[in-house]
């Protein structure tokens, strides 16, 4: 299984960004997936996750700004993100919604300046 996270970048506060994910080696249709962000010195979390039936649930910190969403047929999970702000500064990874992941992608780092 490979995980491909890409679209992140350096940008000011208040603008968008979109990620994506290529997920290769598995049927995506089989599994919830999430996105996860690990900013320096801290842990990983949970920012979006979406159900193999498209429900959708979010961090406190990001709800109402990002919004997951996945094209099964292209294998690609998505992560609009709005309204960034600095504190959204992390690298960005996606993987299965489940105790135990896949092999960790490298993430795509996004860097919010204020």
């Amino acid at each position: 299984v490979q995980l491909q996270a890409c679209g992140g970048g350096i940008v000011q506060a208040g603008v968008s960004l979109r990620l994506s994910c290529v997920v290769s080696g598995i049927n995506l249709n089989n599994y919830d997936m999430g996105w996860y962000r690990q900013a320096p010195g801290k842990q990983r979390e949970l920012v979006a996750g979406i159900s193999r039936d498209g429900s959708t649930n979010y961090a406190d910190s990001v709800k109402d700004r990002f919004t997951i969403s996945r094209d099964n047929a292209k294998k690609t999970v998505n992560l609009q993100m709005n309204r960034l702000k600095p504190e959204d500064t992390a690298v960005y990874y996606c993987n299965k919604k489940s105790i135990v992941k896949f092999l960790w992608g490298q993430g795509t780092l996004v860097t919010v300046s204020s």
